[in-house]
């Protein structure tokens, strides 16, 4: 299959994580938000951020470690996820993932949120 064939499908996967996703390229610019994370993101200026550096969303020394990511992600390609945060009061860890080409090459990274929350809802519940 295509990449022009696949990509509604990737999108949507993305699209449909409860989790927020925000996508960055190099230079950090945010390229990417799913609606997860325009709703988490919201009073921060939500899809207003696509465009924005991300670096503007964090402190100094945030910036810096998410940098020490970027270069870490460059220096091997099996460097592909790292554990950046745990948030005991959502009951959430927070993830950076690197982004490649079909080559291998770094084209940018992601930031993924995993709640390990039980779920609450029974199988298969269609209501």
């Amino acid at each position: 299959m295509t990449e022009k064939v696949l990509y509604p499908y990737f999108k949507s996967i993305i699209d449909m994580d409860q989790c927020a996703v925000v996508v960055c390229n190099l230079v950090h610019e945010i390229i990417y938000m799913n609606p997860a994370a325009a709703e988490r993101y919201a009073k921060w200026g939500g899809e207003a951020l696509l465009g924005r550096s991300l670096l503007d969303c964090h402190s100094p020394g945030s910036g810096e470690m998410i940098q020490k990511v970027v270069d870490w992600f460059r220096s091997d390609s099996s460097n592909n996820i790292i554990y950046t945060s745990r948030n005991d009061k959502e009951n959430k860890d927070v993830y950076m993932v690197a982004l490649r080409d079909e080559e291998g090459s770094l084209i940018g990274y992601y930031e993924k949120h995993e709640y390990r929350n039980q779920e609450t809802k029974s199988f298969y519940d269609f209501s």
